[in-house]
This record gives structure tokens, sequence and C-alpha cells, in this order.
């Protein structure tokens, strides 16, 4: 696929302050390095000048691979649906604490620049969890995607401490968040509970760590942490849940495979990304 083209400039102007206002929201931060590191072209030339002189109708490029190594890393795409392998430390969403470099923001600014559209948020992964995290392209897809979400199969991977007795089995009941913002299992949905069920298997075993492999058939908030941490098998890295080791230096949560009937076509969709790097050797040695 060639370099997107952007919209071309109707009006005179500097070049950083004009790839600021198309690419909204991508960060100023990003926009700069872009440019700093000569990925953006102005007629075919690249450029590193923030001041870069644009004149109406002059043809302004992001070389495809870069843009994508800049911090899309895009698994699946078609015209209704976008699938990005997130990193762990990203935000889904806007929150108060960080409104601009989210995955939102990120795939937002890479559909503007091919003229594709604006993504819709069909589901989120927490800020520390990396894996696949699936947008629509239109409001009527997401709100198909979202109500056939349970017809959907979501697999995760966890590294944890220890080993969960039994090696297979099914944690189920009701979990609420507290005001901390910890989600606990509670008795009924009377104490503000919501019916959750996790089926995990356990793939490996090193030292003290285990690589679990995690089906949601439900998907509360938190639901795998909470589950995995009251067999007493907490995720590395999840000191909220009484993790006691951090050794990846990250949660140790990994949304590996997604398999779904496809919104639009029907066909099967099937989707997976590699355990991170840090993950499989805590459990690999390798």
């Amino acid at each position: 696929m060639p370099a997107p083209d952007l919209p071309p400039p109707t009006a005179e102007g500097p070049l950083l302050a004009w790839l600021l206002d198309v690419l909204r929201p991508m960060s100023r931060t990003r926009v700069k390095e872009l440019l700093r590191n000569g990925w953006v072209a102005v007629n075919g030339i690249p450029t590193t000048r923030f001041d870069h002189p644009l004149r109406p109708g002059d043809r302004v490029t992001i070389d495809r691979p870069v843009w994508d190594r800049a911090g899309v890393n895009v698994v699946y795409e078609d015209d209704a649906l976008v699938v990005l392998d997130k990193p762990s430390g990203l935000l889904t969403v806007a929150t108060e604490s960080e409104k601009l470099d989210t995955a939102f923001a990120r795939l937002s600014a890479y559909l503007k620049a091919w003229r594709a559209g604006r993504p819709f948020v069909v589901h989120r992964l927490d800020r520390d969890t990396s894996g696949l995290l699936l947008f629509a392209r239109a409001a009527v897809v997401r709100d198909r995607l979202q109500a056939d979400w349970a017809f959907m199969r979501k697999t995760y991977l966890a590294v944890v401490e220890g080993v969960p007795r039994p090696a297979e089995g099914v944690v189920e009941g009701y979990l609420a968040e507290g005001r901390d913002l910890r989600v606990r299992q509670v008795h009924s949905a009377q104490s503000g509970g919501r019916w959750a069920v996790t089926r995990y298997r356990v793939v490996h075993t090193r030292g003290r760590y285990t690589l679990v492999e995690v089906d949601l058939e439900t998907g509360r908030k938190h639901q795998i942490r909470a589950h995995l941490a009251g067999l007493g098998c907490p995720v590395v890295g999840d000191t909220v849940y009484g993790a006691a080791t951090d050794p990846a230096r990250r949660l140790g949560l990994h949304a590996w495979r997604l398999a779904f009937g496809h919104p639009v076509t029907g066909r099967r969709v099937e989707l997976e990304s590699p355990l991170p790097d840090k993950l499989r050797r805590l459990v690999s040695g390798a």
C-alpha cells in the first residue's frame, strides 16, 4: 500500500502547524517526532523542517511502515473493522490524567491520514494489558459487535505467581467494584455484584511463574485479575491484587486471541498476537 496522502493544504503556512491540525488528536510530541526523523514528505521530498512552507495543493505524505512503527500496529483492517495490537502502558481511551496519547487517539489520526473515517470503541483493555483491541469503523458495526459480545471468543495469556490448583477449571461468581476501585467477589447481585465466568488452563510452569490460558465468558472490569488472585495466583506486576513481584516491569496480562463472526460478511475472523518477549522469557527462559 502506498504512503497515505493527507488532504492537501488550502492556504499557505508552516508545515508543523498544518500537521497538528490535520492529524488531531495526535499529540504535538508525536507529530514533531514524525518530522524530526524525516518521515514526512512534501511533494515527494522528505523534510525535517517544522517551518517548511506549504502552498495550496501541495502533496504531503507519511511513510506507511514508519507510520505503523510510530505507534499504530494494525493487525487487521477492512471496511468495517480495525484491530490493533496495543502495547502495555497505553490507555484505550482518554481519562482525566491522560487525554492525548491513547490507542483511540492514535487510531483516529491513522484513519484521518488515510481519509478513512473515524473509529468507534467496541471494548477496552486496561492500560497495562497488551494485545488485541477491536474498533469498528461505523456506529452500526460497533452496535452489532457489542450485541454479540457474549458470543465472541476472547482468550488471554497471563503470567502468574505460583501454580493454580486445579490446573484447569472455571471460576465464577459475582464481582463488584469498591470505592477504592478494586474489584472483589461478593455474594449476590444485591451486593452490587455482576456475574462473571472465567475459564482457565495451566500451559507451562517455570520456577515461581506459570503461564495460564484464560477464556472469558463475561467481560467484567478486572475480571481476570480478580479471579486469578482469588486462586492465590495473582498476575505478575499486579500489586493491586496482591502480586509480590514485578519482573517484567509491566502487568503480566496479554489479550492473545480474538475470534468472532464478522458483523457484515458473517465469515469467521480469527486473530492472534504473540506473547510479548518480556513475558515470554519469564516462563520459557529463552
